[in-house]
Order: C-alpha cells, then sequence, then structure tokens
C-alpha cells in the first residue's frame, strides 16, 4: 500500500482531539489495587536448554485476579551484579514460545523477561496461559471486541493490568537491578508497553509500530485486521459506537502516553495499513516524557525489523552504559 493516511508534515504534529475519560485514572489506580491485593506470587523456575551463554527460567505470576500469567525470564549466565531489565510484551495472536526462544536482549548483557499474552498464543507462537474472563458477551472471533460490552469486562483491562504485575515481577528477581526496567513490544506488544509506562514507574519504553492507539481513527481509516474486528462488531450491533468507543477510551494507548514519563523510543511505518500511522503519531505525540521517532518511509507493519533492533539497541546502550 502507497502513502494513504496524512501527509508527513502533518503526521509530526498531529493529535488526537478527544480527551481521555475524566475518571480514567481513578479507574486504573482501582483496577491495580484490586490486582495488588493478590500476592504477587513470582516464581522462576530454571529449564535446561541447549544454551550455553544464557539462564532461562520459566516464570509465574500473578497478574489480573491474581489469575497465573507465565513468561520467560532469559539471563546472561556471565553476569556480575544486578541487571537492566527489558520487559517484553507479544504482538497480536502470538504466545511466549519456547524457552530459548528470546535470546537478544540477554545476549546484550540485559535480564529479560517476555511475558505470555493470556488467551492468546495459536496464531503464531505457542502460548501457555488461559484467559479466565467473567461476564463475558457476543464478540468477534479475536480479542479486540472480547467483553466490549463494559470497561470492567474488556479483554485489555486484564493484558493490561498483566503487563504491570511483569514489571513487578520482573522486579522481584534478584538479578535484576529494579531502577532500571524497560518496556517494549512490537505492534501489540507496543500497545501493551506504552499501557504498562503510563501505569507505572519505568525508566525507558520501546514501542514499535504500536497497536491499540487512537481506536476511533483507525477502526474508520483501514479494513485490516484486528481493528476491522470493531468494524465488524459494529456492523453488526448497530447504534452502539459511542458506547463502543466509549470504552476503548479506557484503554488507548493516546492516553496512557500521556501519563508517561519514561525515555522513549517509536518506530513506523507510513505505508502501515495495520497501524496506521496518525494513529502512532497520535501516541507519540501525546507522550508526556522524552522521546524519540524512527521513521520507515517504505515499510508497512512489518517496520524497521532488524535495523530497528539495532536501533533499540544503541538506546539501551545510551540511556544504560556499561
Amino acid at each position: 500500500m502507497a502513502h494513504f493516511d496524512l501527509p508527513p508534515e502533518q503526521l509530526q504534529s498531529y493529535r488526537a482531539a478527544a480527551p481521555a475519560p475524566a475518571d480514567f485514572d481513578a479507574f486504573w489506580a482501582q483496577t491495580l489495587a484490586e490486582a495488588r491485593r493478590f500476592d504477587l506470587n513470582a516464581t522462576f523456575t530454571p529449564v535446561r536448554t541447549p544454551f550455553v551463554t544464557v539462564d532461562v527460567f520459566d516464570v509465574t505470576f500473578a497478574g489480573w485476579a491474581g489469575q497465573p500469567v507465565k513468561g520467560w525470564l532469559t539471563l546472561p549466565r556471565a553476569r556480575t551484579g544486578r541487571l537492566p531489565c527489558v520487559t517484553e510484551f507479544i504482538g497480536y495472536g502470538g504466545g511466549r514460545g519456547l524457552a530459548g526462544d528470546h535470546l537478544g536482549y540477554a545476549s546484550m548483557g540485559y535480564a529479560h523477561l517476555l511475558m505470555d499474552t493470556r488467551g492468546q498464543g495459536s496464531g503464531w507462537r505457542q502460548g501457555d496461559t488461559p484467559d479466565d474472563a467473567p461476564g463475558a458477551g457476543p464478540q468477534v472471533p479475536g480479542f479486540m471486541t472480547r467483553g466490549i460490552q463494559s470497561r470492567d469486562t474488556y479483554y485489555y483491562r486484564r493484558v493490561f493490568t498483566d503487563a504491570v504485575r511483569a514489571v513487578e515481577a520482573a522486579r522481584a528477581h534478584p538479578a535484576v537491578d529494579g531502577a532500571r526496567v524497560a518496556v517494549a513490544g512490537v505492534s501489540q506488544g507496543g500497545g501493551v508497553a506504552l499501557a504498562a509506562a503510563g501505569l507505572c514507574d519505568v525508566q525507558l519504553c520501546l514501542p514499535d509500530v504500536p497497536f491499540l492507539c487512537h481506536f476511533d481513527r483507525a477502526a474508520r481509516l483501514v479494513d485490516s485486521f484486528p481493528y476491522a474486528e470493531i468494524t465488524a462488531y459494529l456492523k453488526t450491533h448497530r447504534g452502539r459506537a459511542a458506547d463502543v468507543f466509549g470504552v476503548l477510551a479506557y484503554f488507548d494507548g493516546v492516553h496512557f502516553a500521556a501519563r508517561a514519563q519514561a525515555s522513549a523510543l517509536f518506530s513506523v511505518g507510513l505505508m502501515d495499513e495495520v497501524c496506521p500511522p496518525s494513529t502512532v503519531y497520535a501516541a507519540f505525540n501525546a507522550y508526556a516524557g522524552p522521546r524519540e521517532m524512527r521513521v520507515y518511509e517504505f515499510n508497512r507493519h512489518e517496520g524497521g525489523e532488524n535495523v530497528q533492533a539495532l536501533e533499540r539497541a544503541a538506546f539501551l546502550a545510551r540511556h544504560w552504559p556499561s
């Protein structure tokens, strides 16, 4: 797809018009307080792998409503002292995979906690965390309209709560320097990273081609999935658009970005028909902390891929010099 969104000069200043709901902060404070009534109970079980330069641990911690969430913690084997940690979230439909699937950050000398995404992990990589969800109503297949009838039952309330608890689980490991924690992810993972950065104290945020931003524009601008799950739902549930977008406002990456203070490195593909450039820039321009953008003019949702991986590595090294 050629450039279809706003011209680059307009993207650089584009902002979403709608403010956050008046009780946005109160809603999330209550949500996290409810989750923290349950003991975090983070466990790290060593896993045997064929890799000789890293140690891998099977992670379990209590997420939303105390429900167990899985993950992997990967550490460089040759380590001295406590390490900065990258807490990473996964793209739509994927799961945590197998022990040893994720070696990049540990190979750079960082601790790396990868959070499994509840209910996903069957689309392109396996996962191990079910979504035990009360109050579920009709939905389009996928996750975008799961529990959309209410902010209290919406799927991403549980995922974003899990993400905050994942940061807390990372800090619970004795090898991790709790003062140096980053959140990161691509696509859905980038949207979850923005939510985590807006909800808890982290030092760095690395959202690549982030999903879950500026829902009302994305759903009206592109007909690609996963945003098309929302439009498919509204095609059937006629007259519910105001209610649906009212719920989604509590989960919009733009509003989390406006509350995030961590230094951030964003990326965008200007031909991205999955996460339109204007939705990424809406989050970027709302971001409250120091921020940088890497632009890939001729790329779609793949964004910068391995080139952006090197950008992330340089960004981390600049902020966390060895």
